[in-house]
């Protein structure tokens, strides 16, 4: 691209980013009238046909479904306007709708697939020790505020402006905000337990503007005490009215286990989320690593099949958005991880393809972003993705694990925590054979059954 073209083009961009803030602006005050005529603003600038596609989709559902225009105008009415102008702004705009072309054109030009976000553990210490983390038996590390910093800078000239904090507990890391901070152009989401947001912490989240904590939850007092302590459900909640009394841009992060499938998922329970303020929810299968692994708190697959039909569900009949990290297979298109949407850094700095998969070949500390793009470990992960035809079944752990043992031996990868290896011999990994030749069929018959469905809708 010329000199000349690369300037038009971020002038075109900063013009856009202007007046798409001044719109968000408008549609807090008259949602109703305004977040269409917003659309039709994002639809114009949008740069992929796909993303003009998909923006038309979003205002059809929003025309259409109640609980959609219920949840858009949670959005306009509730946000403080640094969360509004800066958390929306930065995720929508800058790493989607002009990121996600400029990660696009450049793998094409470099030869190596750019992912849309990464996850990162600024650090492995936590407040908390609870029961089967998944990251619990990693060693006690941290990243240098140095090294995010560049990681961050590295992320952005390849279109990538959205990071995701993970740990250990990213909040207890002294250098999150000034990071943050300094990045204002991006998104930040963390996965935390969220008992250190007190008052002077929420007001820092408002005041940075650009940053939503995931609040991890069990589901109710009782089940969220026995696994992260007593007195953890208290603390959370007193987090979430801070939040929301605020205008903060929350979410929560529920495990799923065989114990807590239906409490998690009951009308009762999504209602009570939505009452204390929370906007979305990732909701991730239970997957026997980390500490203390135990195979019996996985879903079966009959409760596997109910969560396929409820999460849906829930996100069309509740002003929620709650994600499924395996079951919605089908609209990400299979597996997101090893660099293809995203993959994930450890406090000490080593390379993973996915949270729940701890191997890795290279180390951040050691090579920048690009060179790790472009492992043996990932290229062994695109070059089989999706690892199946059935979408349902998109997971190299849990749903087809030999292809995780062969990533595994022909990148020559090495676990980067004793026990990583269980899911690849041994008593965990044949239960993880079992599994997913149980899911295997009953993941068939629902896809079988959605196909149909499909093709019935295109001939009607």
């Amino acid at each position: 691209m010329s000199p000349v073209s690369t300037r038009m083009g971020r002038a075109k961009n900063f013009l856009a980013a202007h007046l798409a803030q001044n719109v968000l602006g408008y549609v807090s005050k008259n949602p109703e009238a305004n977040f269409p005529r917003l659309l039709n603003l994002v639809k114009i600038l949008a740069i992929q046909e796909r993303h003009k596609n998909q923006i038309e989709t979003v205002a059809s559902y929003y025309r259409e479904n109640p609980a959609i225009r219920e949840y858009v105008h949670r959005l306009a009415r509730n946000l403080h306007p640094n969360v509004r102008n800066r958390l929306l702004y930065n995720w929508f705009m800058n790493a989607m709708i002009f990121g996600i072309p400029r990660q696009r054109s450049l793998s094409a030009e470099l030869g190596v697939n750019i992912p849309n976000f990464i996850l990162v553990d600024p650090t492995s210490a936590c407040n908390l020790a609870c029961e089967g983390c998944w990251a619990g038996k990693y060693s006690p590390r941290k990243l240098s505020p140095e090294r995010l910093d560049r990681l961050f800078n590295e992320a952005k000239e390849l279109g990538i402006y959205w990071i995701v904090f993970s740990g250990g507990e990213p909040l207890v890391y002294p250098h999150l905000f000034d990071l943050m901070t300094r990045h204002r152009d991006m998104a930040f989401m963390a996965y935390t337990n969220g008992t250190l947001i007190d008052e002077k912490m929420a007001d820092k989240i408002i005041e940075v503007g650009n940053f939503s904590p995931a609040i991890s939850l069990e589901g109710w007092r009782e089940r969220t005490d026995a696994r992260r302590g007593p007195g953890t459900f208290d603390r959370v909640m007193r987090a979430m009215d801070l939040l929301r009394e605020r205008g903060a841009a929350f979410g929560v992060s529920i495990t799923i286990t065989r114990e807590n499938v239906m409490e998690v998922t009951s009308d009762e329970f999504i209602d009570f989320l939505i009452e204390k303020g929370v906007l979305y929810g990732w909701t991730f299968h239970y997957i026997p690593i980390g500490r203390n692994p135990n195979i019996n708190l996985m879903v079966t697959p009959e409760q596997r099949a109910y969560l396929a039909e409820r999460i849906p569900y829930i996100r069309t009949h509740k002003p929620i958005m709650i994600a499924d990290f395996w079951n919605d297979g089908e609209l990400v298109e299979g597996c997101i991880a090893g660099g293809r949407r995203y993959f994930h850094i450890n406090a000490a700095g080593e390379v993973e393809p996915c949270a729940f998969v701890h191997f890795a070949v290279d180390n951040i500390n050691e090579k920048s972003l690009l060179e790790v793009l472009r492992s043996p470990l990932f290229a062994a992960y695109q070059k089989r993705q999706p690892f199946h035809d059935n979408l349902l079944r998109p997971c190299p752990i849990i749903d087809v694990p030999r292809a995780l043992r062969e990533i595994v031996k022909e990148s020559g990868a090495h676990p980067t925590h004793e026990g990583a290896e269980t899911v690849l011999q041994g008593i965990i990994a044949a239960h993880l054979d079992e599994r997913s030749r149980e899911w295997g069929r009953v993941a068939d018959r629902i896809w079988a059954e959605r196909q149909q469905l499909k093709k019935a809708r295109e001939l009607s």
